[in-house]
């Protein structure tokens, strides 16, 4: 895209397995100058937000892949895909089959956990909550968006942070 012509580059991040990788990403573009500068869109948990249709698998720790609310979101954006007949044929629950401390990540973390890939309840989606998630995930884009469009410093601060690093300040005294 930054040979395109775009200085601004943002990724909108649509699968929860890239909560890590992608700021990743972004760090590494400081690996190199470049002319554009790269951000991500993190959407923001509205869980308690008022207004929010309360969810129904509270009996559930966990509400991730498949459970009630991406399964809701995917009812408003792709309802064909949505079967809730058989969103109880697997279980969701977190199996817990890794005994280690919060302090500790390990690669296999979400296979020790959801062996089925299915975390949550699925069953219990609605489209009441998929819409209102999803209007306010617009929302939050479009405030992004435009947070960026007036990101006067971004850019600076990077190309600032290339020409100390290859002209360092002069540190004789």
């Amino acid at each position: 895209m930054g040979r395109n012509g775009c200085k601004r580059v943002i990724i909108v991040n649509s699968h929860g397995g890239n909560v890590n990788l992608l700021p990743f990403f972004a760090q590494s573009q400081l690996a190199s100058p470049h002319d554009y500068i790269v951000y991500v869109f993190m959407r923001p948990s509205h869980e308690n937000m008022a207004g929010r249709p309360p969810m129904k698998s509270s009996g559930h720790a966990v509400d991730f892949h498949a459970g009630e609310g991406e399964t809701s979101r995917t009812m408003v954006a792709r309802p064909d895909l949505v079967h809730l007949d058989r969103a109880k044929d697997e279980s969701g629950a977190d199996q817990a089959r890794q005994k280690l401390p919060d302090s500790l990540y390990t690669g296999i973390w979400w296979y020790a956990r959801f062996p089925n890939h299915y975390a949550g309840d699925g069953s219990v989606a609605s489209r009441e909550l998929g819409e209102f998630d999803t209007k306010t995930l617009i929302s939050d884009l479009v405030t992004a968006i435009r947070a960026v469009k007036n990101d006067s410093e971004g850019l600076k601060l990077q190309q600032q942070f290339f020409e100390e690093a290859t002209h360092p300040l002069d540190t004789k005294q």
